[in-house]
Protein backbone atom coordinates (compact mmCIF):
# COMPACT_ATOMS: atom_id res chain seq x y z
CA UNK A 1 0.00 0.00 0.00
CA UNK A 2 2.85 2.39 0.82
CA UNK A 3 4.42 1.72 -2.60
CA UNK A 4 1.18 2.58 -4.38
CA UNK A 5 0.75 5.81 -2.39
CA UNK A 6 4.37 6.76 -3.06
CA UNK A 7 3.97 6.06 -6.80
CA UNK A 8 0.81 8.19 -6.97
CA UNK A 9 2.55 11.05 -5.15
CA UNK A 10 5.49 10.91 -7.57
CA UNK A 11 3.11 10.87 -10.57
CA UNK A 12 1.25 13.93 -9.28
CA UNK A 13 4.50 15.83 -8.74
CA UNK A 14 5.73 14.95 -12.24
CA UNK A 15 2.46 15.95 -13.90
CA UNK A 16 2.23 19.24 -12.06
CA UNK A 17 5.76 20.16 -13.11
CA UNK A 18 4.83 19.73 -16.79
CA UNK A 19 2.39 22.61 -16.88
CA UNK A 20 2.48 25.02 -19.84
CA UNK A 21 4.44 28.29 -19.76
CA UNK A 22 2.94 30.85 -17.47
CA UNK A 23 1.95 34.35 -18.48
CA UNK A 24 4.05 35.46 -15.51
CA UNK A 25 6.78 37.80 -16.76
CA UNK A 26 9.73 35.94 -15.26
CA UNK A 27 12.97 36.84 -16.94
CA UNK A 28 14.38 33.37 -16.69
CA UNK A 29 17.15 31.96 -18.81
CA UNK A 30 16.05 28.39 -18.04
CA UNK A 31 13.76 28.22 -21.06
CA UNK A 32 16.61 28.89 -23.52
CA UNK A 33 18.07 25.65 -24.88
CA UNK A 34 20.31 26.91 -27.72
CA UNK A 35 23.86 27.36 -26.40
CA UNK A 36 24.75 30.42 -28.48
CA UNK A 37 21.46 32.14 -27.66
CA UNK A 38 22.05 31.35 -23.99
CA UNK A 39 25.57 32.85 -24.09
CA UNK A 40 24.23 36.08 -25.60
CA UNK A 41 21.27 36.13 -23.22
CA UNK A 42 23.41 35.73 -20.10
CA UNK A 43 25.38 38.83 -21.07
CA UNK A 44 22.15 40.55 -22.11
CA UNK A 45 20.49 39.95 -18.77
CA UNK A 46 23.30 41.70 -16.89
CA UNK A 47 23.27 44.60 -19.36
CA UNK A 48 19.47 44.88 -19.27
CA UNK A 49 19.45 44.96 -15.48
CA UNK A 50 22.17 47.63 -15.42
CA UNK A 51 20.77 49.84 -18.18
CA UNK A 52 17.05 49.22 -18.64
CA UNK A 53 15.43 47.52 -15.64
CA UNK A 54 15.36 50.65 -13.51
CA UNK A 55 12.52 51.95 -15.67
CA UNK A 56 11.14 48.90 -17.48
CA UNK A 57 11.57 46.69 -14.37
CA UNK A 58 13.39 43.35 -14.21
CA UNK A 59 10.24 41.55 -15.32
CA UNK A 60 9.61 43.97 -18.20
CA UNK A 61 6.24 45.20 -16.96
CA UNK A 62 7.15 48.90 -16.99
CA UNK A 63 5.86 51.54 -14.58
CA UNK A 64 2.12 51.90 -14.89
CA UNK A 65 1.16 54.52 -17.46
CA UNK A 66 4.52 56.27 -17.23
CA UNK A 67 6.95 53.68 -18.68
CA UNK A 68 5.66 51.11 -21.18
CA UNK A 69 6.08 47.39 -20.70
CA UNK A 70 8.40 45.25 -22.77
CA UNK A 71 6.91 41.95 -21.60
CA UNK A 72 4.02 40.98 -23.92
CA UNK A 73 4.31 44.35 -25.65
CA UNK A 74 2.87 44.57 -29.15
CA UNK A 75 5.08 47.60 -29.82
CA UNK A 76 8.25 45.74 -28.82
CA UNK A 77 7.42 42.54 -30.71
CA UNK A 78 6.36 44.35 -33.90
CA UNK A 79 9.73 45.76 -34.95
CA UNK A 80 13.12 44.31 -33.98
CA UNK A 81 15.16 46.96 -35.88
CA UNK A 82 13.24 49.75 -34.14
CA UNK A 83 14.21 48.26 -30.76
CA UNK A 84 17.92 48.57 -31.61
CA UNK A 85 17.44 52.20 -32.59
CA UNK A 86 15.51 53.00 -29.41
CA UNK A 87 18.12 51.36 -27.17
CA UNK A 88 20.94 53.30 -28.84
CA UNK A 89 19.27 56.65 -29.57
CA UNK A 90 16.28 56.82 -27.25
CA UNK A 91 12.79 57.86 -28.24
CA UNK A 92 10.62 60.96 -27.95
CA UNK A 93 6.97 61.40 -28.67
CA UNK A 94 3.76 59.55 -28.18
CA UNK A 95 3.60 55.78 -28.69
CA UNK A 96 0.82 53.27 -28.18
CA UNK A 97 1.70 50.03 -26.42
CA UNK A 98 -1.00 47.41 -25.97
CA UNK A 99 -3.63 50.09 -26.50
CA UNK A 100 -2.20 52.47 -23.88
CA UNK A 101 -0.72 55.85 -24.83
CA UNK A 102 2.76 56.67 -23.48
CA UNK A 103 4.52 59.98 -23.96
CA UNK A 104 7.54 59.81 -21.66
CA UNK A 105 10.92 60.40 -23.31
CA UNK A 106 13.25 57.43 -23.19
CA UNK A 107 16.91 58.42 -23.07
CA UNK A 108 19.27 56.60 -25.40
CA UNK A 109 22.30 54.61 -24.40
CA UNK A 110 24.86 55.86 -26.92
CA UNK A 111 27.74 54.30 -24.98
CA UNK A 112 26.41 50.79 -25.55
CA UNK A 113 28.29 48.99 -28.30
CA UNK A 114 26.56 47.03 -31.06
CA UNK A 115 27.47 43.74 -29.37
CA UNK A 116 26.04 44.95 -26.05
CA UNK A 117 22.81 45.97 -27.77
CA UNK A 118 22.80 42.57 -29.48
CA UNK A 119 23.14 40.84 -26.12
CA UNK A 120 20.27 42.85 -24.61
CA UNK A 121 18.03 42.24 -27.60
CA UNK A 122 18.83 38.51 -27.74
CA UNK A 123 17.97 38.27 -24.05
CA UNK A 124 14.70 40.17 -24.34
CA UNK A 125 13.49 38.60 -27.57
CA UNK A 126 14.08 35.08 -26.20
CA UNK A 127 13.16 35.02 -22.50
CA UNK A 128 9.47 35.75 -22.84
CA UNK A 129 8.73 33.18 -25.51
CA UNK A 130 9.27 34.88 -28.85
CA UNK A 131 12.32 32.68 -29.51
CA UNK A 132 13.96 35.03 -32.02
CA UNK A 133 17.36 33.36 -31.76
CA UNK A 134 20.62 35.26 -31.73
CA UNK A 135 20.54 38.90 -32.69
CA UNK A 136 24.21 39.60 -33.38
CA UNK A 137 26.29 42.78 -33.64
CA UNK A 138 26.23 42.72 -37.45
CA UNK A 139 22.44 42.69 -37.42
CA UNK A 140 22.37 45.56 -34.92
CA UNK A 141 24.79 47.53 -37.08
CA UNK A 142 22.46 47.07 -40.04
CA UNK A 143 19.41 48.07 -38.01
CA UNK A 144 21.13 51.25 -36.84
CA UNK A 145 22.12 52.26 -40.40
CA UNK A 146 18.53 52.15 -41.69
Amino acid sequence: MKKVTFAIAIAIICLSSCKPKSANPENTLASITDTKVLQYAIEGKALYEANCANCHQKNGTGLGKLIPPIFQSDYFLADIPRTAKIIKNGQKGEIIVNGVIYNQEMPGNPRLTNIEIAHIMTYLYNIWGSESGVIDATMVEGYLKK
